[in-house]
């Protein structure tokens, strides 16, 4: 493989005495800063320290990648066989660079519904907790990984703990029952096998306690409503003043005189059943874990300490923001967590209707200013759990969340107990695609905040602001990201790039991580302390399989730290034209 234009900027290790390195321009004439290390004019200076930077540009030079010893590359699992495809289909801009997530239920948890989402275009499969046995939960987890490891797809797994909540028990049905306007319904605490009819049963031994007669009881923030007209010792008679559907362990919310009752202050952001449910989740080697009612950072620093200690690998932690009490601490939940998810069914019980699109917005904005990934939930094609098709609005509703750059759009009950999940997933990939496609004609790459607090943090982040500009602006075909931790790939993520992020890492957590992660298609290989040999042989590998071809131009960074001590060069930021 011949590269024709070959322009590097490499960051190395310390040197030990001071130097001036004299160069006329910046990497295309464009000078690169940051806020320790400025790369304007002739000499580069810094503060604390003095980093090496090497600028090369290579005309007709042959690729070391077709004669170095390939035992350095010992296993290269590649892109997933959805990527493969959208890419020989699509090519590199045609790539879909919003994630999905979709809730597994009963309506979708065979081998063959599995693989149908999974070809569909899932990147993560979500358990909520709330529903299902132990079992079924463990069973549909072995069915993901095999289907990864068999049939070569990248779907990690998310589950989702039930956190303090009130609310019912499932009914004894696998989908939802319709109460009528009208209808009189008795809810207890009595336990009890199966369902009886027009009989709800909760789950919190105390959920009347302050509720009087008069007052309301709503299901998942407006599902259905009822009036109380008696109290029956610690149950409740009620009368369905507004018809719908009553969903298995739905929510409860209680309200007097249009004023939510807030109940639950008391119980714990973690309960016994969750921590019983993260230990089931670090043994079955989960991806992510996603916290339900979360208050404050607390709750979310003590699991993730509690899952370092636990866990050999690295289980990430989202921040599901479902509460006023979570906006108040917004900025500080989104610093603790590893991501965050909207919950906007939940949170639009707590503040005004009409309040929730500002607050998705502050949201999804905060969340990348932060480098956190952020995942759009609840209700996105909610007529899509009865009816084929979505409503008008619903699509303009998952068009304005791609807009606003999120990472990822959740299926919760479209995919859980609807027939049509698979539609429902369709629909996300075909309104996220067109949506894309107009924010790729509007994207000028805006630079991002730098957040690091040390040096090299500082520096990728730099590199990463400037790469994803520069691939903009020189109209390149892809990036490359070689990165142990995910952490360039984060930062170009960040950035919102127009080409595609292929992300090459040589740690499996990293790699199920990323698959969250907005624009960004991890690559699981081994790297070795050659850096450039990885680089050259990366390509080989992808051309070989015919997915870059003569012509292309891509970007190529790393923020890869050698285990050698003779080995230097580990952020760099490269340009090649494949021939």
């Amino acid at each position: 493989m011949a590269v024709v234009g070959d322009l590097a900027l490499t960051f190395g290790g310390l040197v030990k005495k001071e130097k001036s390195i004299g160069l006329k321009n910046g990497v295309f004439g464009a000078p690169i800063c940051s806020r320790r290390v400025c790369f304007i004019g002739r000499k580069l200076r810094t503060s604390k320290s003095r980093m090496e930077i090497r600028a090369v540009t290579q005309i007709g030079v042959e690729s070391s990648g077709t004669t170095s010893d390939s035992t350095s590359f010992q296993r290269f699992e590649g892109l997933d066989v959805v990527s493969e495809g959208e890419l020989r289909e699509r090519g590199f801009l045609g790539m879909r660079k919003t994630k999905l997530v979709c809730t597994i239920g009963p309506a979708c948890c065979s081998m063959e519904d599995l693989e149908k989402l999974a070809v569909g275009g899932m990147n993560v499969a979500r358990l909520n907790m709330c529903h299902n046995t132990r079992e079924w939960h463990q069973d549909v987890i072995r069915k993901i990984k095999k289907l990864n490891f068999e049939k070569g797809y990248c779907v990690s797994v998310m589950i989702d703990t039930e956190g303090s909540q009130i609310h019912v028990v499932d009914h004894g049905s696998p989908s939802s029952v319709k109460a009528e306007e009208g209808s009189i319904w008795f809810f207890t605490t009595e336990k009890f096998e199966g369902s009886r009819p027009f009989t709800i049963q909760a789950n919190y031994e105390d959920f009347s306690e302050g509720v009087n007669v008069g007052d309301e009881i709503v299901f998942d923030g407006g599902m259905a409503t009822f009036e109380v007209v008696e109290k029956v010792g610690k149950d409740l008679r009620c009368k369905c003043t507004d018809s719908g559907l009553l969903l298995p362990r739905a929510k409860l919310s209680f309200w007097r005189d249009g004023t939510l009752l807030v109940k639950n202050t008391q119980l714990p952001t973690l309960s016994s059943k969750d921590w019983s449910d993260i230990e089931f989740g670090i043994s079955e080697g989960v991806d992510f874990i996603a916290m339900s009612f979360i208050t404050d950072s607390n709750a979310v620093s003590h699991l993730k300490d509690y899952l370092s200690t636990k866990s050999s690998k690295s289980i990430k932690v989202l921040a599901k923001i479902e509460t006023l009490v979570a906006i108040d601490n917004l900025k500080s939940i989104v610093e603790a967590s590893d991501g965050i998810m909207i919950a906007r069914g939940d949170l639009g019980v707590e503040i005004p209707l009409d309040s929730i699109p500002m607050v998705q917005q502050q949201i999804t904005h905060l969340c990348r200013k932060l480098n956190k990934p952020v995942v759009v939930a609840s209700q996105l094609l909610e007529s899509m759990v009865e009816y084929p098709t979505p409503t008008r609005a619903e699509v303009a509703d998952v068009s304005e969340a791609v807009r606003q750059y999120a990472d990822a759009l959740m299926l919760s009950g479209e995919s859980a107990i609807g027939p049509y999940g698979q539609k429902a997933l369709s629909v996300l990939q075909t309104t996220s695609r067109r949506m894309e496609l107009s924010n790729l004609e509007n994207n000028k790459g805006e630079f991002q905040d730098i957040l690091g607090t040390s040096f090299p943090d500082q520096i990728a982040e730099q590199i990463s602001n400037h790469a994803a500009r520069m691939a903009n602006n020189l109209a390149l075909d892809a990036i490359f990201v070689f990165t142990r931790h995910g952490q360039m790939a984060s930062f170009l993520s960040r950035n919102r790039p127009n080409p595609p992020v292929f992300a090459f890492t040589n740690d499996s957590s990293t790699r199920m991580a990323l698959t969250l992660r907005w624009g960004v298609t991890p690559l699981l290989i081994d790297l070795s302390d050659d850096m450039e040999a990885n680089i050259s042989k990366s390509i080989d590998l992808i051309k070989t399989v015919g997915l870059i071809k003569n012509g292309d131009t891509i970007l190529v960074v790393s923020d890869f730290v050698p285990n050698s001590t003779t080995q230097t060069v580990f952020q760099s930021i490269q340009v090649k034209s494949i021939e």
